[in-house]
């Protein structure tokens, strides 16, 4: 069975991760290593020497000494018992010191390896550090998050940085393995963990305006080039911003909002706004009741009288994407309609 392209870049990229996150736990454990290695190297030069003082045959080298100590440390002596006193408590002493070392490291480096999410920042630098051309969110509060599962939900990559990690959405953002890395994103360090400088989008969704404008200005510092689209509370502001720094975007939550509200409350079933060149568009959800002034007009006719866009026709449980201009609207029908809100209201009352 074939894999799909998606599916050997996310086999290629976790078996990079599981690589790097073994060097990175290397380096937590250099001090581990170091000390069993120090242990190998001199008890083999003390037991050679001490072998020699006591007239032994063996170890006859001190790679040999090195072998035999790394044999006691696991209880496989590979050499005769010594009848010196001093060599009988080398080799009790050498063996028992080996093992608290090696046993101890071991056990450490397992429970990490295997525990990925209990070795914290490292850990998150470690995932990071395969990412690129991918996208950077900063703050995971609830527009964050929810930025953040659209992205995983259509396959993109992405990195979070949160001041503080241990917020309620973090955890599940981490179930997804995406790193997180902890720290103020107004700092050239922290954005480099995220590695910026090979994204390709950062998207600033704090709740200070003051902020959210100072990151952006870090990032395009550190790389240009990016994309940099900054969530911000004031409409007029959000503009002005644009213009004078060059900024991808800027959108005012509230902005994006009201048009929801205002349709709610109009009883528009709308689904979904986006804002283009200042003018708010919908998508709405429109049944046609058996008193439709809609009935028997066809789908051209209806986009010409209302200036709005049919992009779907659901009918008898069969759904027709861009409908012909010549289809007849018929009682029962459901419609996906692309429009402003004044529109909406007119064709609502129309089907009444």
């Amino acid at each position: 069975m074939k894999r799909s392209p998606s599916a050997l870049l996310r086999l290629w990229r976790a078996l990079v991760l599981n690589f790097r996150d073994t060097v990175v736990l290397l380096r937590q454990f250099r001090g581990s290593l170091g000390s069993f290695g120090l242990i190998l190297l001199g008890g083999g030069w003390a037991y050679h020497s001490l072998a020699q003082q006591a007239h032994e045959a063996r170890p006859a080298s001190l790679v040999e000494g090195m072998f035999l100590v790394l044999s006691m440390i696991f209880l496989q002596a590979n050499a005769d018992f010594p009848s010196v006193w001093y060599l009988q408590i080398f080799f009790f002493l050498m063996p028992l010191l080996g093992f608290i070392i090696l046993s101890q490291g071991v056990a450490d480096f397992g429970a990490l390896l295997f525990n990925r999410r209990a070795r914290g920042e490292a850990w998150q630098v470690a995932i990071a550090e395969t990412f690129t051309d991918h996208i950077v969110i900063v703050g995971l509060d609830h527009l964050g998050f929810r930025i953040a599962r659209a992205l995983h939900e259509l396959d993109e990559k992405f990195i979070a940085i949160e001041l503080n990690p241990e917020a309620e959405l973090t955890s599940l953002v981490q179930s997804w393995d995406v790193p997180i890395i902890q720290g103020d994103a107004n700092k050239h360090e922290t954005l480099q963990k995220a590695r910026l400088e090979h994204a390709h989008t950062i998207v600033i969704t704090t709740s200070d305006d003051t902020l959210n404008l100072q990151i952006a200005i870090h990032a395009r510092a550190l790389k240009p080039s990016i994309r940099t689209i900054v969530r911000l509370f004031d409409d007029d502001f959000s503009r002005e911003v644009c213009n004078a720094f060059g900024l991808t975007a800027a959108y005012s939550a509230s902005a994006l909002a009201a048009p929801a509200f205002a349709a709610a409350a109009a009883n528009l079933d709308v689904a979904e706004a986006v804002t283009i060149n200042g003018r708010v568009l919908n998508v709405a959800h429109l049944t046609i009741s058996p008193k439709s002034k809609l009935v028997g007009k066809q789908i051209g006719q209806l986009e010409e009288d209302f200036d709005l866009s049919v992009i779907l026709l659901l009918r008898n449980r069969k759904a027709d994407l861009h409908p012909a201009h010549q289809t007849f609207i018929l009682a029962g029908d459901e419609l996906r309609v692309f429009a402003e809100n004044q529109v909406l209201h007119r064709l609502n009352k129309a089907n009444r």
